[in-house]
């Protein structure tokens, strides 16, 4: 089989805030056929105009596919879809799992492909709904170096660069490293406006000081635009942010090393849910800041089991 950007047929699973734009990019140049677990036509109407095919499951996407993406929402979802009809499609095909899910569902999917004498590729991957829109997603990848290599131009529609990690596993240990910055980053930013806000500051000229000076990226731009504008369309979502950092607490619980500000962060984004917004963007933990703060309760550093991935 050749993996190249032309020729192969592509599949994709899973048309959600990240799959559908990624999907979008993979139709460019690619026949494709898409599955998603909600029957919803208003999922495939974005991909229609491109000429997307619609599998009727899993295994029919397969096997219309020499490269499948996967693109669920966390391993129960991936394992309910693990039927015998959907192993017996996996037969000399590829599938690249591109959720972000714990280190020993990767594993899991790993032996179930090639027990079905297929190849498997993990890559989740760094970047939101604009980067997946834009191509300029970070692909994480592990696996076999090989088929790694060989897949890297069927990817390129979609990443800025696809780093090697190393094997099942690594791809998500860095995808964990680099969320725990993300979330963590993303708290500071609410925190700073929300003080600025506090103290009566004009919030537009904040925003001018920071784009000014050297803590200022296109992500903070984003961000701070939402802020003011209070425009909680989500680019990743609170809960997603949430369940990104119950896989990092169980990370660091695995690396036995510590991570204070991931505890503190995910207080917030369980707070953003219960509050309402978990499927707002992950900034509205702005507003979970403006809100009364009770001075005797103690920081809570515990996930709520009820809403864990």
């Amino acid at each position: 089989m050749t993996a190249t950007a032309i020729k192969t047929r592509v599949g994709f699973l899973g048309l959600g805030m990240m799959g559908t734009p990624m999907a979008s990019r993979l139709a460019r140049n690619n026949p494709l056929t898409v599955w998603n677990r909600s029957a919803l036509q208003s999922k495939y109407e974005p991909l229609k105009h491109l000429g997307v095919k619609v599998g009727h499951t899993p295994a029919h996407v397969i096997n219309q596919s020499d490269v499948t993406f996967m693109m669920l929402f966390d391993g129960a979802a991936i394992k309910s879809i693990l039927t015998d009809d959907f192993k017996e499609s996996l037969r000399g095909k590829t599938l690249i799992n591109t959720s972000s899910v714990t280190v020993e569902c990767s594993q899991y999917l790993d032996r179930f492909v090639r027990d079905a004498g297929g190849e498997f590729l993990e890559m989740p991957v760094s970047g939101s709904k604009v980067p997946a829109e834009q191509g300029k997603l970070v692909g994480l990848m592990a696996g076999d170096p090989e088929v790694a290599e060989r897949l890297k131009p069927l990817v390129e529609p979609l990443t800025t660069v696809a780093v090697y990690c190393g094997p099942v596993g690594s791809g998500l240990k860095m995808k964990y490293a680099l969320n725990l910055y993300l979330t963590t980053m993303n708290a500071g930013l609410a925190e700073s406006m929300n003080l600025a806000r506090a103290q009566g500051l004009n919030l537009e000229a904040f925003v001018t000081a920071l784009d000014a000076g050297p803590m200022a990226s296109p992500y903070s731009k984003i961000k701070t635009t939402k802020m003011l504008h209070q425009d909680w369309s989500p680019q990743a979502s609170a809960r997603d942010c949430y369940n990104s950092t119950q896989l990092i607490r169980s990370a660091v619980e695995e690396a036995d090393t510590q991570s204070p500000l991931a505890l503190l962060s995910a207080s917030l984004y369980r707070k953003a849910i219960e509050s309402g917004w978990g499927d707002e963007d992950m900034i509205s933990i702005y507003k979970v800041l403006q809100q009364p703060f009770d001075r005797n309760r103690e920081v809570e550093t515990k996930g709520n089991p009820a809403n864990d991935s």
